[in-house]
C-alpha cells in the first residue's frame, strides 16, 4: 500500500467520523499482513467494532439527554420489602410493550416507598432498547411550561417534547399547579394521548387530583386521559429510607412515641 493511499484511507475514515475503524485499522492490517487474513473477514471485523462503538455512544448519549437524577435500574428494586407490588406487573412492563403502543403508566404511594426508582427502572429499560426517554419532576416542568406558555411558545414546546417517545413525570402532588400551569399539563397530556407513552408519579391518589390542579373539571380531563390506556400500580407499604434510619438505629420521634 503507497503511503498517499494509507494517508486518504485514514483521512476519509476521520472524514467519515468512523472513530473506531481509524483507531484499528493499522493494528488490524498488520495481523492480516502476518496471519495473511481474508480481506472480507478483516472488513467484517472491523465493521462490527464501529457498530459496537457507535451503539454505545448512543446509548451514553440517549442515557445523559434522559436527564436521570440518578441511576437506578429494576434489578436493584427490593420487590420484598414492598409485597403490594405485584412484580408480574413490573415484569410486564419491562418488556416496554406500553411504549410500543403509547400506553401510560402511574406510580400511586406515600413518599418513599419507591415509586421514582420504578419510574427511572422502566426509564433505564426503554434508553437501552432504543428509545428517547425525558425525566422531569412536576415542579420543573410547571415552572418550563408556565414560562414558554407566557412566551406564546408552548406549542412549541409539546412539538419537542413528542421527540420522546418516554416521559417521565415525578413527583406530582407535591405543588399545586395554578390555572395556567393546569391548562398546559392538559395540553401536554391530550398532545401525548394515545401516541406516545408517560410514567407519573404521585403521592396522591387519584380522587386527590383536583386538589393538585384546583379544579375538578381539568383534572377529570387529564385523568379522564391518562387513564384510557393506563397500568395504575398502588404502592401501599413502609419508606424504603425509613427502613434505613431503622437499620442504623435511627428511629423518627413519632415512632419513638407511639412504642413508649
Amino acid at each position: 500500500m503507497s503511503n498517499l493511499v494509507y494517508e486518504r484511507l485514514h483521512q476519509n475514515l476521520r472524514d467519515l467520523k468512523m472513530t473506531a475503524i481509524e483507531e484499528m485499522l493499522d493494528n488490524y492490517l498488520e495481523i492480516a499482513a502476518r496471519e495473511s487474513t481474508p480481506v472480507m473477514e478483516v472488513l467484517d471485523r472491523l465493521m462490527e467494532e464501529e457498530k459496537h462503538r457507535r451503539e454505545r455512544l448512543s446509548l451514553e448519549n440517549r442515557m445523559k439527554w434522559a436527564g436521570f437524577p440518578v441511576r437506578k435500574d429494576l434489578d436493584t428494586f427490593e420487590f420484598s420489602f414492598q409485597p403490594s407490588i405485584d412484580a408480574e406487573v413490573i415484569r410486564d412492563l419491562r418488556t416496554l410493550r406500553f411504549v410500543h403502543t403509547g400506553e401510560n403508566v402511574v406510580f400511586l404511594g406515600p413518599p418513599g416507598v419507591g415509586k421514582t426508582h420504578l419510574a427511572i427502572g422502566l426509564g433505564i429499560d426503554a434508553v437501552k432498547a432504543g428509545f428517547n426517554v425525558h425525566f422531569t419532576t412536576a415542579s420543573t416542568l410547571i415552572e418550563r411550561i408556565r414560562s414558554v406558555f407566557l412566551k406564546d411558545a408552548l406549542d412549541t414546546y409539546l412539538k419537542n417534547l413528542t421527540r420522546f417517545r418516554l416521559l417521565i413525570i415525578d413527583e406530582i402532588g407535591y405543588r399545586p399547579f395554578d390555572a395556567d400551569a393546569a391548562y398546559c399539563f392538559f395540553q401536554l397530556v391530550a398532545h401525548r394521548y394515545e401516541r406516545l407513552s408517560t410514567v407519573f408519579t404521585s403521592n396522591k391518589s387519584y380522587g386527590s387530583w383536583g386538589e393538585i390542579f384546583q379544579d375538578q373539571v381539568i383534572a377529570t380531563a387529564i385523568l379522564d386521559r391518562i387513564l384510557h390506556h393506563c397500568t395504575t400500580v398502588n404502592i401501599r407499604g413502609d419508606s424504603f429510607r425509613l427502613k434505613d434510619r431503622k437499620r442504623l438505629g435511627i428511629v423518627p420521634p413519632e415512632l419513638k412515641r407511639e412504642k413508649s
